[in-house]
């Protein structure tokens, strides 16, 4: 089986704005958001169902472009970042996922192997 997979579902890169009378530069803000992630799985319809009826992901989108490419995107309630599942998609093998080890996580597998981690994330001061 794989290892836990974590999702960033938002990553923010931060240019302050300058400007001064002598120099005419101005930098922008820049906001970077992971908004879809590749779950890699052997069984789309499978997969599908474990997402949508056993983990509660809303289904959004589920296209069959051509026999050889199916494009499933499945999102949790209130997140703004989605995953996506299908045939013709990535080559990476269903189940292979790296372990981060920070964090306070609980963790669940998918019929994959697939294992996800769900963060606590830390009280704000």
């Amino acid at each position: 089986m794989g290892q836990p997979y974590v999702v960033a579902c938002e990553v923010s890169n931060t240019i302050d704005s300058v400007s001064s009378d002598d120099d005419e530069e101005e930098w922008n803000v820049m906001d970077w958001k992971i908004e879809l992630v590749a779950v890699p799985v052997s069984a789309v319809d499978r997969a599908k169902a474990f997402y949508v009826d056993q983990v509660g992901f809303n289904a959004d989108h589920d296209q069959q472009v051509n026999e050889n490419l199916r494009f499933v995107q499945l999102t949790p309630p209130g997140s703004a970042c989605s995953i996506y599942i299908g045939t013709g998609l990535t080559t990476m093998k269903p189940g292979s996922i790296e372990d981060l080890s920070w964090g306070r996580f609980v963790y669940f597998s998918d019929p994959d192997g697939n294992k996800w981690a769900v963060q606590e994330l830390p009280k704000q001061n």
